[in-house]
């Protein structure tokens, strides 16, 4: 992404063909840099005209050993998993957790960050998909490139296009799991209630499903709602009279509220509807029919990702990988035609 305006460390780091680690050592006089590299990094700053962020960096040595857990909403069963992740390896090390909610908008989610910075945090975690908007992730980037310039470490959860250390779950490949599960049992016609459509875990988790069912020539009808059990309700009545024989909810709690809402409709769930969930929310199993489900390790994940902004800093930002594990249960079976 071009930037016309105030040349940021990222330009500098671009310009000069090295890290924005390497090019936020050059600037600071960190270790781990060769003085060679760090006059040529220097000497790009002056040609561009970059000035650092001097209030930035006199936060430095203020930073507190907290770390800011930003989530999309608390009250989600997959946030909540993932900040007990968080807050026990955090309470291994000593260190707190201080959490914030974006309410799953992009506006939001950087003015939270903003916010943990104010309040001088050593690290910030974002958990959560990262948005397809160029134009905000290139500002989160920016905010988070200052913070790590103060001296703050940064990871993010879920597949992002930002500068940081990531924990990547499988959500592309629990899709394609789901998908394979359905065409294996028959189906055809199915319905997928997603979130967000801007959102990456959408979109990965909608082409895991198209990739799960292309052999047999599946078709999908999508709908868009919130990431709610009341959103998956709301999806279902959508969906109804669609000729389905399956409704994908693209987390638990709207494959719950999808239960919710056919049993209403006195519609019987696997005989007349299969309905399949993602995540395995730790109610999936008790829910009657309980719930087929692609299972993503949300507590490892937080672990996880606490493990990468406790480690040395390094040149490039790293990537870890989960699993994910298909879950059958009561709520998928066979279509009746």
């Amino acid at each position: 992404m071009k930037n016309t305006g105030t040349p940021r460390l990222v330009d500098v780091a671009q310009a000069a063909g090295v890290s924005l680690a390497s090019a936020s050592r050059a600037m600071t006089g960190g270790s781990g840099i060769s003085s060679s590299v760090a006059e040529h990094v220097r000497r790009i700053a002056q040609e561009l005209g970059y000035e650092p962020n001097l209030h930035a960096r006199g936060l430095a040595g203020g930073l507190v050993p907290t770390i800011g857990l930003l989530v999309h909403e608390i009250g989600d069963p997959y946030f909540s998993e993932i900040a007990s992740g968080v807050i026990r390896n955090a309470t291994l090390e000593n260190r707190s957790v201080q959490i914030a909610q974006a309410d799953r908008t992009p506006e939001s989610e950087l003015a939270q960050v903003q916010a943990l910075r104010r309040q001088r945090v050593g690290s910030i975690i974002i958990a959560g998909s990262g948005y397809s908007d160029p134009v905000h992730e290139q500002r989160m980037a920016d905010a988070l490139s200052d913070f790590s310039l103060a001296g703050g470490r940064a990871a993010v959860i879920g597949r992002h296009h930002l500068p940081v250390d990531a924990v990547l779950p499988d959500n592309h490949g629990a899709g394609a799991s789901i998908g394979r599960h359905l065409a294996g049992l028959g189906h055809r016609r199915i319905g997928v209630v997603a979130g967000p459509l801007d959102l990456n875990t959408v979109a990965d988790r909608i082409a895991g499903l198209r990739a799960g069912t292309a052999d047999v020539g599946a078709e999908l009808t999508i709908v868009s709602q919130s990431f709610t059990r009341e959103g998956g309700m709301a999806g279902a009545r959508e969906l109804l009279g669609r000729g389905l024989t399956a409704i994908v909810g693209l987390n638990d709690a709207m494959a719950i509220g999808i239960l919710s809402e056919l049993r209403q409709h006195a519609i019987r769930v696997p005989e007349d509807l299969s309905v399949v969930g993602f995540d395995d929310i730790a109610v999936a199993g008790d829910v009657a029919p309980s719930l087929t489900t692609a299972r993503i390790p949300m507590f490892e994940m937080g672990q996880l990702a606490v493990g990468l902004i406790l480690r040395p800093v390094a040149d490039e930002p790293r990537t870890v990988t989960t699993t994910h594990e298909l879950i059958v249960r009561d709520s998928s079976g066979p279509p009746l035609t």
